[in-house]
């Protein structure tokens, strides 16, 4: 997340951190806005928040916390236990097709791939813009 909280940074916008505590894990990054950073001692919780804010989720190549956020989100998005509209960006189709086969898994129109900063770019402002334009 310390890129996403870098790029925040240096376009002067506010960055969220959603820490957890973990005897092994790394102190918060330096981009996120101080009264932005929260600790959070359960996982559950921490993906609760990290969903009911968010009007995207972008998902980079990672490990199993990376893993399990994305099928926490959907799941949540497949079996409508949200109540807004979340655009889903996995980010890097080769690395993730090694990790799952998500033909056979998951319900595909629920995600979008890509592999460039531009496509995620390009991609969720469509989605974003068509998903929160005031009516």
């Amino acid at each position: 997340m310390e890129a996403a909280n870098k790029g925040a940074s240096k376009a002067s916008g506010l960055s969220i951190g959603f820490n957890i505590s973990l005897p092994f894990e790394q102190l918060p990054n330096r981009y996120i806005t101080p009264e932005l950073n929260f600790e959070f001692h359960y996982f559950f919780m921490r993906k609760f928040w990290f969903a009911y804010l968010a009007k995207a989720l972008i998902i980079m190549p990672g490990g199993f916390g990376t893993l399990d956020e994305l099928m926490e989100v959907l799941t949540l998005v497949q079996t409508n236990k949200l109540k807004k509209k979340m655009s889903i960006l996995i980010y890097g189709k080769e690395y993730w097709d090694k990790i799952i086969n998500f033909d056979v898994l998951a319900d595909v129109k629920l995600f979008n791939f890509c592999d460039t900063p531009k496509e995620a770019f390009e991609y969720l402002k469509e989605e974003l813009s068509q998903n929160y334009v005031k009516k």
